[in-house]
């Protein structure tokens, strides 16, 4: 690839236009920041979500951040006279999505970044046709792409037998064809929903059996007056976890504070994998193979052996709905050498105060910060508070200088390792809690 002569500059770069892209970047604008923001608005909702799809979030937790609350998901749905139900279908808030990105971020550049470099005083972005970007600061916002997790049985088959949930934009093409479905939370129960609906046979297959909430849904029959009253104390605005987790990870602030080892146990119990209830009439007739083991998995011709403990099924396709496992690694953005100066734990960078990795002035938000700041940041609830913290330290270290790269790179290189406790390491007046 050609590099063009360096010719643009700006305080704050945002890498990726999803809910989170766009709400950090709506927000130091808002604060007369100079911020260029990159990337397809709304592309991984788009490619990566099969359409037919709702979303799992209550309408009110279902808002991208803006800095003044304009552009909401009520002010879209009023503008236009739509119905305010849920769950909310995913072309909907596509539609809302791109609709927000016009009115608060306008100069998208939608090109694609290819490439991050740490230069020591800013760094540099290649842009996908060999233009460089000089940024002081970084915000990485590109949500789930590249972070598919594949259960090792499955490496190395391919893709027209095997593939992720996360490949897919339609999920129509099987009519008529016998499909696993690998998982049992709300990707694989939504996807399995959707192969039947589009007249595929889809089967589930998980190690566990699948958790149904508490109340039923059945919407002929309303629940008694004294449960929707419990629930509704219960409830936490983003409805995340179950009670009393859910009303911790509201408090994503508070959850960055914890020792690592408690906010670990949090995470675990807020992200047990679960369906919500409206999807179970719609799994009526799709078989549940719960609680098997796959025990090796093989091509037979056009279609793939799956061997469980209680027997061998052939399908023609496995979709896996096995989730996501942040890893900086695999970003595909970040040079090696910068890569390797970011601490991680499990793949997932380490951050301290304001989002910042253990390179200066290099952010993560969204599902890569779940492990630092709770599981609020695997949800579009969760972007507010990013958007917040990032313009509130940007603003307050203006006028100094980005910390030399050695300092921090020998701390980071210390630090490499999963930390147990709460280590605080100071440097040129700026705080990493990792």
């Amino acid at each position: 690839m050609n590099i063009a002569v360096l010719r643009d500059e700006c305080e704050v770069a945002v890498v990726g236009a999803g809910p989170y892209g766009l709400a950090v970047a709506a927000h130091l604008k808002a604060a007369k920041v100079a911020t260029r923001i990159f990337g397809e608005p709304m592309s991984f909702w788009r490619k990566c979500m099969p359409g037919g799809m709702k979303l799992r979030s209550p309408w009110p937790a279902t808002s991208i951040a803006d800095p003044h609350r304009r552009y909401t998901l009520d002010a879209h749905a009023h503008r236009l006279a739509l119905p305010q139900g849920e769950p909310l279908p995913l072309e909907r808030f596509l539609q809302y999505g791109e609709w927000f990105q016009r009115l608060t971020v306008p100069d998208l550049d939608t090109r694609k970044v290819v490439r991050v470099e740490d230069i020591g005083r800013s760094f540099y972005l290649v842009l996908e046709d060999g233009e460089v970007i000089d940024a002081r600061r970084i915000v990485i916002a590109t949500g789930l792409a590249n972070q598919e997790f594949r259960p090792a049985a499955f490496d190395g088959l391919p893709r027209a037998l095997v593939s992720h949930a996360g490949e897919h934009a339609r999920l129509d093409g099987w009519r008529g064809k016998r499909v696993a479905v690998i998982g049992r939370g709300q990707s694989a129960c939504e996807s399995a929903a959707l192969l039947r609906e589009a007249g595929a046979q889809p089967e589930l297959i998980c190690r566990g059996a699948i958790r149904w909430p508490d109340v039923a849904y059945d919407p002929a029959a309303p629940e008694p007056a004294w449960r929707a009253r419990l629930r509704a104390v219960q409830a936490a605005p983003s409805a995340v976890g179950p009670f009393p987790w859910n009303w911790l990870n509201e408090v994503p602030g508070l959850v960055g504070r914890l020792p690592a080892a408690l906010r670990s146990f949090a995470n675990s119990r807020s992200l047990r994998p679960a369906p919500s209830a409206w999807l179970k009439p719609r799994l009526d007739g799709v078989p549940v193979h719960a609680g098997r083991r796959i025990a090796g998995v093989r091509v037979k011709g056009n279609q793939v052996g799956v061997q469980l403990d209680d027997g061998l099924r052939v399908y023609d396709h496995v979709l896996l709905a096995t989730g996501y496992c942040p890893d900086v690694s695999r970003l595909g953005l970040l040079s090696h050498e910068l890569a390797q100066t970011v601490a991680t734990a499990d793949g997932s960078p380490m951050l301290g105060a304001a989002f910042e990795s253990a390179v200066p002035w290099l952010h993560f938000v969204g599902a890569s910060a779940a492990k630092s700041y709770g599981p609020l940041m695997q949800v579009i609830a969760g972007a507010g508070f990013a958007a917040r913290s990032i313009t509130q330290a940007v603003l307050a270290q203006r006028g100094r200088t980005k910390a030399g790269p050695a300092a921090w790179r020998a701390a980071a290189t210390r630090r490499r390792t999963p930390a147990s406790s709460r280590d605080i390491v100071s440097m040129r007046g700026v705080t990493l809690a990792v």
